[in-house]
């Protein structure tokens, strides 16, 4: 899954003024596990959300797709509880739980009422620490999961991201399906989700954001009560890959009367002092915004497309800046020859002065508004841990991107952008195109 820690970092804050500071306090257990917390006692409820780092790129060789289907049995029984018995406690408490899996973690999200507390956290203790399993669970979830491959197997865009993944990142676990393949899926046994959850639920791995009616005391308890009994350290990471992204264009026979098309090329490091240049370079270049140069370029100009979009795709293992377009397949080849002419034109001019200032003005502004409830708070203070950010970054993140001058994205520009190594996939049957 594309987690982005990236854009919940460059794109997310609270329902606060736009100058409020969040004061994000840091809270270590007896037990030496530690979280984030920003406390907010205004609502009787609390958000927490915990992350496993490592995800589905820590399936056992051959086994693909056991943390994603362990992940989805989480909320299917656990203790004295069955499936039916864990579902009607979490709809008496008015609880909520949310379990997934992808290749960058296992996040776990709840919401609770505080005068439900002691219940809420021993529910959320024994679906993490004592997962039932239950055989007739496997195999009705493991259908679910099967089903969904076969559908997938069927879908444009993930047979787009699929083959450039196996391109980019050949063997590499970013290079598989992270729920894995029906073969892989079907052959799985309960033994394999217990691996999977050993390796995966680990102490030194875990990161924990919380907001709410919560006191430091409280949340250092309940962290020893929830993780507290989990194995210290699991096996090794997978190592970083450099992906191979060469120039050219891969064609995806599909039937179909639009291709699908994503794009990529190298990208840079959340941690490289250039990311903020490289972050406003791709506003301009085609980072969503109605005036954006892709945007108008392909569509408005031209209307060859409803929608073309660029991306920084930094994960925790890999680095990568990517897009995405579609067009119908007799028009498609001239959509892709006007994304490379941009990508050019960027690369070697960089971005004018008006360019910048709005691109400045829209993350900044935006910013401050997307610290829209707890929930959303605690995966922001996930997030940033998850990419090695420091608390107070949140209150200084919009002078950061003020600091970029113009120069700053131009020689980012010129570094970054590769338009002869930039690679196109395209699914359908598209006109004038052949796989290079």
């Amino acid at each position: 899954m594309i987690r982005f820690a990236t854009a919940l970092f460059l794109g997310a804050a609270a329902a606060l003024p736009a100058r409020a500071e969040v004061d994000i306090q840091t809270v270590t257990s007896r037990g030496g596990v530690e979280a984030w917390l920003v406390e907010e006692h205004s609502l009787p409820f609390v958000a927490i959300e915990i992350a496993f780092l490592g995800g589905t790129s820590l399936d056992v060789e051959d086994k693909r797709g056991a943390v994603n289907l362990m992940a989805a049995l989480l909320e299917e029984g656990s203790g004295d509880l069955d499936a039916r018995g864990f579902a009607r406690a979490t709809e008496t408490l008015a609880t909520s739980f949310g379990f997934s899996a992808g290749s960058e973690e296992l996040s776990i999200s709840t919401r609770f009422l505080t005068e439900n507390f002691d219940a809420s956290v021993a529910l959320l203790r024994d679906a993490i620490q004592k997962p039932r399993f239950d055989q007739a669970d496997i195999e009705r979830v493991r259908a679910q999961v099967i089903s969904g491959l076969s559908f997938e197997a069927k879908d444009p865009n993930e047979i787009s991201s699929k083959a450039f993944a196996t391109m980019a990142y050949g063997n590499h676990p970013y290079g598989t399906v992270e729920s894995g393949t029906p073969e892989s899926v079907a052959a799985l046994t309960r033994d394999d989700l217990l691996e999977a959850h050993r390796n995966v639920l680990v102490r030194d791995r875990v990161l924990v954001g919380a907001v709410g009616d919560i006191t430091p005391e409280q949340l250092g308890a309940l962290l020893d009560v929830v993780l507290g009994d989990l194995p210290q350290n699991g096996p090794i990471m997978p190592p970083h890959v450099e992906p191979v992204i060469k120039g050219g264009t891969t064609v995806v026979e599909f039937d179909t009367p639009q291709s699908v098309v994503l794009f990529g090329q190298r990208g840079i490091a959340v941690n490289d002092d250039d990311y903020f240049a490289a972050v406003l370079l791709n506003q301009v270049l085609g980072g969503g915004s109605f005036e954006s140069r892709l945007m108008q370029e392909v569509r408005e100009k031209r209307g060859l497309t409803y929608g073309v979009y660029s991306y920084l795709y930094s994960r925790d293992l890999a680095n990568a800046f990517m897009g995405s377009v579609s067009s119908a397949n007799d028009r498609v080849a001239e959509a892709i020859s006007v994304i490379r002419d941009e990508w050019r034109r960027a690369a070697e001019e960089g971005v004018t002065e008006d360019e910048l200032r709005d691109a400045k003005t829209f993350l900044t502004g935006a910013y401050p508004l997307r610290f829209d409830g707890n929930s959303t708070i605690a995966g922001i203070l996930v997030g940033m841990q998850t990419i090695g950010l420091e608390p107070e970054y949140v209150n200084t993140r919009n002078e950061r991107v003020e600091r970029v001058t113009l120069d700053d994205v131009k020689r980012v520009a010129s570094e970054l952008m590769d338009p002869d190594a930039l690679h196109f996939v395209v699914v359908g049957k598209p006109e004038g195109l052949l796989s290079e």
